[in-house]
């Protein structure tokens, strides 16, 4: 029940009974108002700010447990990255290695995709950064497995092609064993005729004039007129897979531009022309183009003893025959 007010009434000294107008009876009514709205307006802003609503809860679980999937997930990648990187490892000093294959080069197997606007549309969130690292790596290994099963195609024909490649290989000795012995190795050693220190890019072997030179794999005659700038009567044989062969200072040859010849076919004979001091056979051996260290490839024909000892003999610094 609302207080009747009253005042004093100082003439009479009497108490008048105060009645109040509609305007003080509105004004008053709206300070309740306001003030009851600004409580509740507080009210809620301070509950939606400071206390979570069941289904804000519930989302915000929800949200926390993406994220600890997430940290999942890219933990997990890193590990899928590095049995890739085993993978590619293994490809490279194994599988290639064991078919004469060059290794992929890192900047194939590690090539960025697309650009910065791929990822836009994963940016304005929380986890952002947490996210497109994640869309990157999935990007990068599907495209490093990509990549390394299409190494696997081609390693696989490699394989298909492997007894082909063995025939083709240089891995005999082009003299027969007890008919030839090498005199001078490959790396610097002294002209026999300029008496300067010079690399010998293959292997001296001495032998009569006249003795049979052979094919030492599976290849093409390709020099044109059986005949090579100091080296006399020679002939070079294209193998394929990046090999060569050639074999200078025979008496003779036996074969002709164009000629396929097999392993072990009879090819030349030993002799002296071309700059050289005595009859022997000069031998090398090149890989895609570069000369490499002939008695590398002899393991068909010796023992690991005679393997062993031809080493020894041909790694001596001492005066070529050509």
């Amino acid at each position: 029940m609302a207080k009747i007010k009253y005042r004093l009434d100082k003439d009479s000294l009497t108490y008048q009974k105060v009645e109040a107008t509609f305007r003080q009876k509105f004004l008053r009514f709206l300070s309740y108002f306001i003030t009851a709205a600004v409580f509740a307006v507080s009210t809620m802003i301070l509950s939606y700010n400071l206390i979570d609503s069941p289904k804000e809860k519930s989302l915000k679980r929800e949200i926390e447990q993406y994220k600890r999937q997430y940290q999942f997930l890219d933990r997990k990648l890193g590990l899928v990255s590095t049995v890739l990187d085993d993978l590619a490892k293994r490809d490279d000093d194994i599988y290639r290695l064991i078919f004469e294959a060059e290794p992929l080069p890192t900047s194939v197997r590690k090539a960025g995709i697309g650009g910065s606007e791929r990822y836009k549309d994963l940016e304005g969130f929380e986890s952002t950064e947490l996210i497109k690292s994640i869309a990157k790596k999935i990007d990068l290994l599907s495209r490093q497995a990509y990549i390394q099963s299409k190494s696997f195609d081609e390693i696989f024909e490699m394989a298909k092609s492997k007894e082909k490649m063995m025939a083709c290989v240089p891995a005999i000795m082009p003299i027969k064993i007890g008919q030839g012995q090498i005199i001078s190795g490959f790396g610097y050693r002294i002209h026999p005729i300029y008496k300067t220190l010079r690399m010998h890019t293959g292997i001296d072997i001495s032998a009569r004039k006249g003795t049979p030179v052979y094919a030492t794999g599976d290849g093409v005659v390709t020099n044109p007129d059986g005949h090579m700038s100091g080296y006399g009567i020679a002939i070079v044989i294209n193998h394929g897979y990046g090999y060569e062969t050639l074999y200078g200072h025979l008496s003779k040859s036996n074969v002709r531009p164009g000629q396929k010849v097999k392993r072990g076919d009879l090819i030349g004979y030993v002799g002296s022309t071309g700059l050289s001091v005595a009859p022997h056979l000069h031998y090398e051996v090149m890989k895609n183009g570069r000369k490499i260290n002939p008695v590398n490839f002899f393991y068909n024909d010796l023992s690991p003893e005679e393997y062993k000892k031809v080493i020894e003999v041909s790694s001596q610094v001492n005066q070529a025959l050509s």
